[in-house]
């Protein structure tokens, strides 16, 4: 693929990132992601003959991000329990996002799962690299692997359900009420 159609690609790609967090997977057209964008229909399906093309190809890059992410806080933060206290701010630095259209990752799980949309399963990988991650990080901190594995999966539920009722209430300062209790619960451990 040449430099251009792989930046035209590229630009598809983000922007039917963002109009999918927006907007649903669902409810969100050709129509809406080429007119972002700025190209033709013709050209656009030249990149993506289907929207379900389209959402792996951001799906991909979702996990492309979250794998970058996670292995920048296994190289700059020394500590575990910092890596795990740098994950629960994750909420709190896009509160205002959450509230407005909720988790990027957990809306876009339960929305392909409502649809029984193909994707689904490679949407949940986003998740398991998060679990796979806080369980590393609670075994490095001295769990065995079953407790270290119920602990990341509370860490992972209350994360989720922080930005579930932080969205249903619009309210960003519960986001970071409940990130601070979560914080507090990770020092007593």
């Amino acid at each position: 693929m040449n430099s251009k159609a792989e930046t035209i690609r590229n630009k598809i790609v983000s922007t039917a990132d963002e109009l999918f967090y927006r907007q649903g997977f669902n409810h969100t057209s050709f129509t809406d992601i080429a007119k972002a964008v700025g190209i033709s229909r013709g050209n656009f399906y030249y990149h993506f003959k289907t929207k379900d093309d389209i959402l792996a190809a951001v799906i991909e890059n979702k996990k492309a991000s979250i794998k970058q992410i996670l292995t920048e806080w296994d190289e700059t933060i020394p500590q575990a329990k910092d890596r795990l206290t740098q994950y629960i701010n994750m909420i709190v630095d896009y509160q205002d996002h959450i509230v407005k259209y909720g988790c990027p990752i957990g809306t876009v799980c339960t929305e392909l799962n409502k649809l029984k949309n193909i994707n689904y399963n490679n949407a949940t990988d986003m998740i398991m690299l998060f679990k796979d991650w806080i369980t590393q990080q609670f075994i490095l901190l001295g769990h065995d692997k079953e407790k270290a594995e119920h602990l990341s999966m509370h860490l992972l539920t209350c994360t989720q359900g922080i930005s579930v009722i932080g969205q249903a209430f619009n309210d960003a300062a519960f986001i970071k009420r409940e990130a601070d209790t979560l914080k507090q619960w990770l020092e007593s451990l």
